[in-house]
């Protein structure tokens, strides 16, 4: 369009110029290209299986039984007076919903480099996507759990949901965060250090058991309990369990920690990978 002897542009391509530069408003108009890495990215991972979306309920309901036979039954491990199935289902659901947004984000530029080499849109959806598409998983496991503590209060066992119940969606968003974080982190990182791809597995499993998610987090006490605290996920996990199952309240100041790290995590990643999305097609 000509105005004015002008060119007038409907869309301006410029480089990020801050640390901590996201355009929000440029990430909304792209909600479409979201919406379509999503279904993407949920069909493509049970189209060629034989159990489909089953594998969603599988894999945190074998897990579970194998986690109450080793650390229920043999390593006799308390769970804090809750059903150990319960409990340790309700740690499984929340911490598999964080590892998948740490370890498929992590990989964001390696594996999409063919993408973003073609064509131009703002890098940070595809990473945004992939927390969305395992927000799906997460809704399907949730729903397993909340089908077995329904069985569990029919049949009269000691289960006492709390108002904090009312507090999931935010844990649920503080994860998406902290597992966006994170990943951006790993995924900034490995354009240029591909060893750690290769670790990040290894990592994100040494966390789990640095997380209460086989043992409630009362059980730790001295030095160790600190870097229980600054764990960020033993808080989520905790009030996840407390609003469902009851049992004992943490102190509401390890929340304030969880949040704190979370809020650090997420700005160190948004830094990185606006700093990597400069130049990392030439390192990839």
């Amino acid at each position: 369009m000509l105005r004015s002897g002008k060119e007038q542009w409907t869309s301006v391509i410029e480089p990020n110029s801050g640390w901590f530069d996201v355009n929000l408003q440029e990430i909304w108009r792209y909600r479409d290209l979201i919406k379509m890495f999503v279904k993407r990215d949920f069909i493509a991972f049970y189209k060629q299986t034989i159990l489909g979306p089953l594998w969603f309920l599988i894999q945190p309901l074998f897990t579970t039984i194998v986690f109450t036979i080793v650390f229920g039954q043999i390593a006799k491990l308390p769970t804090g007076g809750v059903p150990p199935i319960l409990f340790y289902l309700s740690g499984i659901v929340v911490w598999s919903y964080f590892a998948s947004c740490v370890t498929k984000t992590a990989d964001t530029f390696v594996a999409n480099a063919g993408i973003f080499g073609k064509v131009y849109f703002p890098r940070m959806v595809m990473p945004i996507s992939i927390v969305i598409t395992n927000i799906l998983s997460f809704g399907i496991q949730l729903f397993l759990f909340l089908t077995i503590l329904i069985i569990f209060w029919v049949r009269g066992l000691d289960v006492n949901p709390t108002i904090w119940i009312l507090a999931i969606p935010i844990l649920l968003l503080q994860m998406a965060c902290l597992g966006l974080g994170c990943g951006i982190i790993v995924s900034s990182l490995t354009t240029k250090y591909r060893d750690l791809s290769l670790l990040v597995g290894f990592g994100v499993q040494l966390w789990m058991y640095a997380t209460p998610v086989v043992y409630p987090s009362s059980m730790v006490t001295g030095p160790l309990s600190w870097l229980l605290i600054m764990n960020p996920m033993t808080a989520i996990v905790e009030l996840f369990r407390y609003g469902f199952l009851g049992g004992q309240l943490i102190p509401l100041w390890y929340w304030g920690v969880s949040l704190g790290m979370t809020f650090f995590l997420l700005f160190t990643g948004v830094v990185l990978f606006n700093k990597v999305e400069k130049n990392f097609m030439d390192t990839v």
